[in-house]
């Protein structure tokens, strides 16, 4: 059966959203190429915030580029990192005297794409820290322990441009975004699996089957558990109880919970699985004073869910409260 996406050919689509995305939201970034970039960069004169990665896992990142979060991103192709010398040139565009954060998911390409522009960064001289993201929880005690970088990355972004735009200094705003990696944790949970758009090939067979796979993979990878569906409130008891262990959550503590949609997942559904997180961490005497709640970094057309949770403390939630505007999230 011929794929239904609507595209115009498979070797164009990353060149040709990126241009929709600059004619849909001009009024907040630029796009140069496989760069997007922030209107606010124009007048920075502060810490400025990098990113990188493939496409195909819409709006992320590409749509949290703009005031109060990502300064530029270097956009892959589909499922893809972008070649070392594009992550590069974001770096050298980004710098405004003070020094750039460049934050990495933890995948094989991304990390090799980082290394070798790191490489480039230190022989041109560029004044940079790098910060990873790879905040999964081993869900399965047999599995493998990939800690790969999810969409607890996305907050992540916001903390640390909030504290660049404090006037903090690159070692400060790098040991914050530090400091919040090493205090989240993330947990995929899958129903069907997504197509990829240049091939139409499947991820996966779980679709074909009444389980849905806890820990599973954004990209058809290995590590998940697949058991039988359950209800909402019975997921997040699986799920959420393992991130309240892996982060030491007890009570008096206070947390951010983030639902990522994978893509086909309803806002119905989402609303009720952070409804019940909220109710389970309440339970433990764990106070959410902050939450994402749609979808952030989705898989083409994936049905499932991301739940991340982070420990806050007062300089989180300062950070976290102060305005942002990009093409997929704002608040003031």
């Amino acid at each position: 059966m011929k794929m239904k996406k609507f595209i115009n050919a498979p070797e164009t689509i990353t060149d040709e959203e990126l241009v929709g995305l600059g004619m849909a939201f001009s009024d907040i970034v630029t796009v140069d190429g496989h760069l997007v970039i922030s209107k606010d960069l124009e007048t920075a004169d502060r810490v400025t915030i990098v990113t990188y990665g493939g496409s195909g896992h819409e709006p992320a990142q590409a749509g949290f580029v703009g005031k109060g979060m990502l300064d530029v991103q270097a956009v892959g192709d589909i499922f893809a990192a972008p070649n070392a010398k594009l992550v590069f040139d974001a770096m050298k565009l980004a710098d405004k005297g003070h020094g750039v954060l460049l934050l990495t998911l933890n995948y094989a390409g991304d990390q090799l794409a980082g290394k070798q522009a790191i490489k480039l960064a230190q022989k041109a001289g560029l004044n940079f820290r790098q910060v990873v993201t790879g905040e999964e929880v081993q869900y399965d005690p047999n599995g493998e322990d990939n800690k790969r970088g999810l969409a607890g990355a996305v907050a992540l972004y916001h903390i640390a441009a909030a504290a660049a735009r404090e006037g903090k200094t690159l070692d400060e705003v790098a040991a914050i975004a530090q400091r919040y990696a090493d205090n989240m944790a993330s947990i995929t949970v899958k129903t069907t699996d997504a197509t990829h758009p240049q091939n139409g090939m499947s991820f996966g067979d779980l679709g074909e089957t009444d389980l849905m796979e806890i820990g599973a993979g954004q990209h058809g990878e290995g590590g998940g558990v697949r058991v039988p569906m359950m209800s909402a409130k019975d997921t997040v008891e699986n799920v959420a109880g393992a991130l309240c262990r892996k982060l030491d959550l007890k009570a008096g503590d206070r947390a951010f919970v983030m639902i990522n949609g994978c893509g086909a997942t309803t806002m119905m559904e989402m609303l009720i699985l952070f409804k019940d997180t909220v109710e389970y961490l309440k339970n433990k005497g764990i106070e959410v004073v902050g939450n994402m709640v749609g979808e952030i970094l989705t898989v083409q057309e994936a049905a499932g869910f991301q739940m991340n949770i982070a420990k806050w403390d007062d300089e989180c939630i300062r950070l976290w409260n102060t305005p942002c505007h990009t093409p997929a999230y704002s608040k003031e």
